[in-house]
């Protein structure tokens, strides 16, 4: 398999297209849990309960218009391998929660991949939307009309007074749980991010690293999302969150700003090792790819290196992984092993941009 044929496979096409704000907000992330009412919640239900739910949304899968969402395609836990599982979790289209006890557990998911729902993690049902850029709004929109075309088919567990009602009291009410994920090296590179987290926490909001809930903060990016899913309708969740993340955008850039006023020849070097790190190792962990990956992307976006396009980031976050080198390799990789082909892979990637900057003629340097 070639390096372009692999990517071609692997990146989602939702991925690929540049919404507002993708220089700092990578991507948008919208989700709605739902439950059956007359069924109890998957921590507690039977096998076979499991597995009557998973025939059910197959049922909806194949009989009803898929207007407007086009293809959709279920894919069964226990039908896929350790590695393809994960795979999946790396590309942020299901939680590592769906990978264990694989029972009556899938994942349904639309041709562009930008809809995905969990059958039977946490809550029988787990809609999630992801779309590239600063689109919460947009998001919701999509992930509603999800929940609108399950629940023409569907009865799900709702109460006048509390909402839809879910396995975690978190999640009751709304079921929403929105997020954001953003890339702010330079708000990290002058300090300003640890003072700003404590008040993003106060104002109900929860900042994650890029697997969400106790994951790490790797390459400098970081998800905001919602806590508070009672008491409030969708839109004024997506509202709060809009506002705090539009004023982290605005911080993120005036501190990009800082950066090539107060040392401007410090940073370009810490961009250019970065990049020379890249496109030479050997091998490299997964922490410091993501870390010298961000610092490119940082470059990129503000201008000082101009022959790589600024996707790559998304692009190599994704393929980096674990889960898919072993995929691209073939065969399961001991962690040295990986760390090889991380470096090989990257330096291909890199490649492949140098030769299509040589063909168009080049770009200033």
């Amino acid at each position: 398999m070639t390096l372009q044929s692999f990517m071609n496979d692997a990146i989602s096409p939702w991925m690929k297209n540049e919404g507002p704000e993708a220089d700092i907000a990578i991507s948008s992330r919208v989700r709605l849990a739902r439950n059956l009412s007359d069924v109890p919640f998957p921590i507690v239900a039977k096998e076979d309960q499991l597995r009557n739910i998973l025939e059910q949304t197959n049922t909806v899968c194949h009989e009803k218009s898929r207007e407007p969402f086009g293809q959709f395609s279920l894919l069964r836990m226990e039908e896929l391998s350790d590695n393809q599982k994960r795979v999946l979790v790396e590309k942020h289209l299901m939680s590592p929660n769906l990978t264990g006890d694989a029972a009556g557990r899938g994942l349904l998911l639309s041709e562009d991949e930008s809809i995905s729902v969990m059958v039977n993690e946490e809550d029988h049902f787990r809609i999630q939307c992801l779309l590239s850029g600063f689109q919460l709004e947009e998001g919701l929109k999509h992930a509603e009309l999800m929940d609108d075309w399950l629940e023409e088919e569907l009865d799900f567990a709702f109460d006048e007074r509390r909402g839809y009602l879910t396995s975690c009291p978190t999640n009751v009410g709304t079921g929403l749980r929105s997020s954001v994920m953003m890339h702010l090296p330079a708000l990290v590179l002058t300090n300003q991010l640890n003072r700003i987290l404590p008040a993003i926490n106060q104002l109900g909001l929860v900042v994650r690293g890029i697997y969400g809930e106790g994951s790490e903060a790797l390459g400098n990016l970081y998800q905001i999302s919602n806590q508070t899913t009672l008491g409030q309708d969708e839109r004024e969740i997506i509202k709060d969150l809009s506002s705090v993340v539009s004023q982290m955008i605005q911080h993120e850039r005036a501190a990009r700003e800082q950066l090539m006023q107060n040392s401007p020849l410090k940073l370009e070097d810490r961009i250019y090792r970065s990049y020379g790190a890249l496109l030479y190792s050997r091998t490299i962990e997964t922490k410091e790819a993501m870390e010298r990956l961000s610092d490119v992307r940082l470059g990129i976006d503000m201008g000082i290196i101009q022959q790589v396009k600024g996707s790559i980031l998304n692009e190599l976050m994704v393929m980096t992984q674990p889960g898919f080198l072993q995929q691209y390799a073939g065969a399961a990789l001991s962690a040295s092993e990986r760390d090889q082909r991380r470096a090989s892979l990257i330096r291909e990637r890199l490649q492949l941009e140098e030769d299509s900057d040589n063909n168009d003629g080049g770009a200033s340097r």
